[in-house]
Parts: C-alpha cells; structure tokens; sequence
C-alpha cells in the first residue's frame, strides 16, 4: 500500500478517556507506515505528549480552535437549529440547514482551508459529531472522508434526550457525504444498515496496552473501570447490586476507577449503603494496568457501549468477566467461556451473577480462557482493516 497522509480530526486526545486511549493506538500503528496527523481541539498548552506514549510515535499534532459566533450568526444558527429539532419536518433539504446551523459557516471555513492546507489524502471525523461537521464540508476538501463512530446506535438515536436523539434523520442524510463509516461491531453495522440505509464497516478496537501482571481469586475484588458519567457506565447498577451482595459476604471488595461528573453522586450512593470501607473510587492513572493485576473480576454493568474496550484490558490481565448483556458485547465475547452475563440494568440479576461467579469452579479455567480471547484483538490485526478501507477509498 502507498504511503498516505491521513488526519484524525478529534475534540481531544490529551485526557483520559476510552476513545482517546483507542484513537492514539491505531494512529501511532498507521504512523509507522504513513504521515499521520491528529488535528484536535486542544489547546497546544493541553498538549501532554506523554500520554498514552506518543511520544513515542511519529504522530504530527495541530491544533485548531473556533472563535465565539458573533450575535448576528449566532442567533439563527441557535434559533433555526431549535426549530428543527422542534418543529420543522426533518427530510433531506432541512437535514441539510441544520447542517449550517450547527456548523456555521465560519468555522466551517476555517476546517476547510486548514484540511485542504494539510495536503491530506484521508481525514477520519473522531466520533459522531465531528463525523457530522466533516460531511457538512466534505465537497470542498480534497481528501478522502471518513466518519469513525464510538458509540453504538442504540445509544446515539434511541437514548431519548442524549446524543443524536434529535439529529437521527439528519445524520442519515448527511453521513452519505462521507467516503465511509465505520462502527465498531456487527451489530451495529446490521442495524445502520436497515434503519439508516447506510452501509458502514466495521473494524473492532484493538487491545490499548501491553498487560503488566495478572489478576487473582486471592485478591477478592471485583473492578470496574470507566468515566463517571450520568447513566452510560452505569456504576449506580452496579453498586446497588454490590450492597445486596454485601449482605451474604464479608470479604470481597468492589474498585472503581475513574473520574467525571457523576463522582459526588456516586460517593452519596456509597455512604447510603454505608460500604465507605468496601467500595473505594480511584481517579484514572496512565498504568491502569496495576489496577487490573490486583483484582480478580472484571465488571462492566454499562447500560450502553460503543465497543467496551475495558472488557479486552481485563481480559488480557487474565479477568473472568460479568456484564451487562448489550449485543456489542455478546458479539466480543461470543462463544468464550469467561463471563457471565447480566440482564441489562437488573441490579438483582447482577447481584446474583456476583454470587455466582465466586463460587465457579472452573474460576481459574476463566481468566486463562479471558487471556487467550484477547490475542484477537491485537493491533497487528486491527491495523489491516484500516488499511484494506483506506485502499477501498481509491479503487
């Protein structure tokens, strides 16, 4: 394959966060081949190459920022993008305004010239909204175009109120602009097939880390990782069902690692079990591998997911597994005898499947079978999917 200039068009890279932790791993494998640039929203000031080892990568990094819409943009931009989401019949040509409302005309201005200045070959949109402003201006780039979603469609069109709850026809109409999409599991690919009649591809995430360790019955923890967000990892399910769980046991504890807006509510639900002393909240750390080598069971209780990326991290530090059971994550899991699944937001059923899994005899059987189903996911193989759409976009 030629080598390419590709640009990863993202809000942020320099924070903690799955996509970001997903995006600089697949850019820094690309970059040994080709001319990578990740244009972000980061003020150069934010910028900690450091992260996720960068620095380490022949990664260029720009950085591109908007002013504030004067009034006299500002206000039918705000008013016809309330009128749409409102009032206003959504079909193809109001899809179309609404695409200039919520990307107004002089920031689109300012992407255009700093993509078609780049010389770039491919642009990938980081996530749905940016996807969204990249097809909006996707007839005056010179490059290849390609929207990379992180979220699954459940989550983004049928989560009433959040995401792209609004915006579902809009992005049927305008994501056909783009050269491709892609979405991270089966699925997904099945369902914008049929419901947006977009044809995208799929390409799972790739395992982010190299293991250090491997976790152990003797520990009796059960670990969750993930940001502390209103719903989505749903750490309340999981910590109501950890309190019944308490009732029946003494030793075992629950570890959560993050950080995000949900902490102080989080902390009041713990108090009002009173587990203080059995459920602790970690902040993120960049060796989030020690957090996996002292634990002995991973749990994801999300109610919705893009990929789960947390599940192949601890399966790599050879974890059993418990989660929710989300089609995403039957489709990683899929035959591997490592896991037991929950009814999606059952705090009973989770507890129940808590009892259960400590109790397995085949315990130690699980986290080598977790351990062997995470070679699957290697970059090595992740990387070819990327290069075989790359190739499509020139045929």
């Amino acid at each position: 394959m030629k080598k390419l200039k590709i640009c990863f068009y993202c809000d942020t890279i320099f924070s903690f966060g799955g996509v970001q932790r997903v995006l600089a791993v697949i850019a820094g494998e690309l970059s040994k081949e080709h001319d990578v640039t990740i244009l972000t929203h980061d003020s150069p000031q934010e910028a900690d190459t450091s992260m996720y080892d960068l620095n380490h990568t022949n990664i260029r990094f720009d950085y591109i920022a908007y002013a504030n819409l004067p009034f006299y943009e500002y206000l039918p931009c705000k008013t016809y993008s309330l009128l749409y989401k409102k009032i206003l019949p959504q079909n193809k040509l109001t899809s179309h305004i609404y695409g200039y409302s919520s990307f107004p005309f002089s920031r689109r201005r300012k992407l255009v010239k700093r993509l078609n200045d780049g010389g770039f070959d491919i642009v990938v949109g980081v996530h749905a909204f940016l996807s969204l402003y990249l097809a909006s201006i996707s007839h005056k780039l010179k490059a290849k175009t390609v929207g990379w979603m992180h979220n699954s469609y459940n989550a983004f069109f049928e989560t009433k109120g959040l995401f792209l709850w609004y915006q579902k026809k809009q992005f049927m109409y305008e994501m056909l602009k783009l050269n491709s999409i892609i979405v991270l599991s089966k699925h997904d690919q099945h369902l914008y097939n049929i419901k947006l009649n977009l044809n995208p591809t799929k390409i799972y995430n790739p395992l982010t880390l190299t293991p250090e360790g491997e976790g152990s019955y003797k520990y009796k923890k059960f670990l969750a990782v993930g940001r502390l967000s209103y719903l989505a990892k749903g750490f309340d399910i999981l910590i109501d069902a950890f309190s019944i769980f308490a009732k029946d046991n003494e030793d075992w504890v629950l570890e959560i690692v993050g950080e995000g807006p949900e902490r102080e509510n989080l902390d009041s639900l713990i108090k009002s079990h009173s587990l203080d002393e059995r459920i602790t909240i970690k902040p993120f750390t960049q060796n989030i591998q020690q957090y996996y080598s002292n634990a002995s069971v991973f749990i994801l209780s999300s109610r919705w997911e893009g990929f789960g990326l947390v599940i192949l991290e601890a399966m790599a530090h050879k974890l059993p597994i418990i989660a929710s059971d989300l089609p995403v994550i039957k489709e990683i899991l899929n035959t591997t005898e490592n896991h037991l699944l929950f009814n999606n937001g059952n705090v009973n059923d989770l507890s129940s499947k808590m009892k259960e899994i400590i109790q397995r005899k085949d315990f130690i059987e699980m986290g080598y079978k977790s351990k062997k189903s995470s070679e699957m996911f290697q970059i090595n193989a992740i990387k070819k999917d990327w290069e075989l759409l790359f190739e499509s976009l020139f045929k």
